[in-house]
């Protein structure tokens, strides 16, 4: 009980800060995906399902102050946080590389998600302009953040979360 409230109080932190703070610190209306950097960490660090989970409720509170269409952040947010926690059981959670890698992956993937749902269906070919303005900046200030602050994950998650760190067996998500 006590690991899913600090993962819960993680998450609202983590909105909050996206929401409010890492605006002051954007570079050409580019911010960091800090919810996307908690996803892949959880998943990471915790497995699919913790992973899943944390994505699902992050991208819910992304949908509820600022999606149009409700449930779309949602989903994308826990798909990455549950393919980032195949790489659970095969990485060292101190090791940068594979968070690094995995969010510059999970990125580039959500924001073709989005450009392909807001705004291909909409008519708006242009996807070698959103590709070099909006995609590749985000991606690299998304990883440079994450050099930062997985570190702090990582602290949150071996000392303040219960001590079962990988998943459990379920019947609802396989292996």
């Amino acid at each position: 009980m006590k690991s899913k409230l600090v993962l819960l109080g993680t998450i609202l932190v983590c909105f909050l800060l996206q929401c409010t703070l890492l605006h002051l610190i954007s570079i050409g209306s580019i911010t960091p995906n800090l919810m996307l950097i908690l996803c892949v960490s959880m998943g990471l660090m915790r497995g699919r399902k913790c992973g899943m989970w944390t994505g699902f409720f992050s991208g819910l509170l992304i949908d509820l102050f600022y999606g149009s269409l409700f449930g779309f952040y949602a989903l994308i947010y826990m798909y990455c946080g549950f393919f980032s926690g195949y790489a659970c059981r095969i990485y060292y959670d101190n090791d940068i590389k594979v968070p690094l890698a995995l969010t510059a992956i999970a990125d580039v993937l959500y924001n073709l998600a989005v450009y392909a749902l807001q705004f291909l269906l909409r008519g708006r070919l242009g996807l070698s302009t959103y590709l070099m303005r909006i995609i590749l900046p985000e991606v690299f200030y998304t990883v440079f953040v994450t050099l930062l602050v997985y570190r702090v994950f990582y602290y949150v998650n071996y000392h303040f979360m219960s001590a079962t760190r990988k998943e459990s067996e379920s019947i609802w998500v396989l292996k």
